[in-house]
């Protein structure tokens, strides 16, 4: 299920490049290079805000969520009212999630629906894309910037100026913990995949990958020179603490590590860390 990297991004059924339009939410299905349709939303910067500087109108955060999670979900919601204080921000649904279609493949093909949701998001008119993803959607936006990179000649309106990846594996197939045990029985298990298809809204795709796709922690080095954030909980109960070291390691030094008290992914991260995110980007997507 992996993708070449050379593949180009399908833009939105609609267009809507105006000042005007950009001024009030929008809500639209993305087509991916493999034709899957993704449930996408736009949220203009706020016009009140709390702190003393006005968000940046030329700033966009793409936040891609985690497994399980879709536009709608509260707490990805929550995510994107932080941050439209600090610009703009597009939310999508991951293939086999929410109202978006196709199946999941758990964080392969998911690139290319966060490369139409970025490519999207210049098209409205915003020079700056600050990345965003949380646990599956953290390992997504660390192969995105990997694999669409700035000078890679047609693939330019898909790259990410800067890039935070929080609650993220470093490899795949870690199962060293109660969560991601349980985790991989959904997903490789046919009575799994049910309950995930019916409890949790998100139809899973039953075959397995071939080839397997770059992982994490060999993407990160690729990254560079795009700003790079790694952000991990120290009580994370599907990642410890070894995955985000592995992966600011191969960072260098164009990678920053924070290491919070918090748990795992979008339900676990506070307001206050949002808003530091959020001034960080302002400040690394140029």
């Amino acid at each position: 299920m992996s993708i070449h990297p050379a593949g180009r991004v399908v833009r939105s059924t609609e267009s809507p490049h105006s000042e005007t339009r950009r001024h009030v939410p929008i809500r639209t299905f993305l087509h991916t290079d493999d034709g899957v349709t993704i449930d996408s939303v736009y949220d203009p910067p706020a016009f009140v805000y709390d702190s003393s500087r006005p968000p940046a109108r030329d700033l966009v955060f793409v936040v891609a969520h985690g497994f399980t999670g879709d536009v709608d979900r509260p707490h990805v919601r929550r995510v994107v009212n932080t941050f439209t204080r600090y610009g703009a921000v597009v939310t999508f649904s991951f293939r086999g999630h929410g109202a978006s279609g196709g199946r999941s493949t758990v964080g392969d093909r998911e690139v290319l629906d966060l490369a139409a949701a970025v490519s999207w998001a210049r098209g409205l008119g915003h020079t700056r894309v600050a990345t965003v993803g949380f646990s599956m959607g953290g390992s997504v936006v660390l192969r995105h910037a990997a694999l669409y990179r700035q000078e890679a000649g047609d693939r330019t309106d898909a790259h990410a100026d800067a890039v935070v990846s929080v609650s993220a594996p470093a490899r795949w197939y870690y199962r060293g913990t109660a969560p991601m045990r349980r985790l991989h029985w959904l997903v490789t298990r046919p009575e799994g995949r049910l309950v995930s298809r019916y409890g949790f809204r998100t139809r899973i795709h039953h075959r397995d990958w071939d080839p397997v796709p770059l992982s994490p922690v060999e993407a990160v080095p690729r990254v560079a020179p795009t700003p790079l954030l790694i952000v991990h909980g120290d009580r994370d109960g599907y990642f410890p603490l070894d995955h985000p070291r592995m992966l600011a390691e191969a960072a260098g030094d164009h990678g920053e590590l924070w290491i919070e008290p918090m748990g795992h992914a979008e339900h676990a991260v506070g307001d206050e860390l949002l808003g530091r995110i959020g001034d960080w980007a302002v400040t690394a997507a140029g």
